[in-house]
């Protein structure tokens, strides 16, 4: 189960950069219908879905003092008309973006990707997103898997961090290096990228 969740989150991941790359904009061609739940008897529990999901972030990130940062549904990608001759491709990926957007919570503080070498704070960035983890931790996500954190070229330094909660993992990550100060925070939902066909997952993977 451990190495399945690792596995839905590196994916997301090269989905969120192939989407980053090729735009979902309205225009993209039709998207397929959301992947969506059995509707549920009123007698029955609320699932933990999207927007309990989002509670929980955006709690965290309050207490964490960086209220002012956007904890977004979906995959937070500007919504750019993408040109008209888009490829088939990216026409995929973003039918394949909007279907899994109920599926994903995304918070990236850090909107600017690079930062000055030179700020007064360098370690701030990496605090902040301790604390939203702590946060995290304390509202029941259980860490996926031990942190690990590992040099970068002998100038910065990767570190990522996953965490799991009635069926979403959480991944994590910071990456600093010389001018690059980045985070990054993606919540999914492990039974819609259980989901994906082989064809999808070549189509972001390549």
């Amino acid at each position: 189960m451990q190495t399945s969740t690792i596995n839905a989150g590196r994916t997301v991941a090269v989905i969120v950069g192939t989407i980053l790359v090729t735009g979902c904009g309205t225009d993209a061609g039709p998207s397929a219908p959301p992947i969506a739940s059995a509707p549920a008897s009123p007698s029955a529990a609320v699932p933990f879905g999207q927007g309990a999901v989002l509670k929980d972030l955006r709690a965290a990130v309050v207490a964490a003092g960086s209220a002012g940062s956007k904890v977004e549904a979906g995959f937070g990608v500007p919504h750019e008309r993408p040109v008209r001759a888009a490829t088939e491709k990216e026409r995929k990926v973003a039918a394949l973006a909007a279907r899994l957007a109920p599926c994903v919570v995304v918070w990236a503080p850090t909107e600017k990707r690079y930062s000055s070498p030179d700020a007064a704070d360098p370690t701030g960035t990496r605090r902040q997103l301790d604390a939203v983890l702590s946060g995290l931790a304390a509202r029941g996500w259980k860490e996926a898997a031990p942190p690990k954190e590992a040099p970068v070229d002998n100038i910065g330094a990767y570190f990522m961090a996953s965490y799991k909660k009635e069926g979403w993992f959480i991944n994590a990550r910071h990456i600093k290096a010389s001018a690059l100060d980045q985070v990054t925070v993606m919540a999914t939902k492990e039974s819609c990228f259980d989901r994906l066909t082989d064809e999808e997952r070549a189509l972001v993977e390549k």
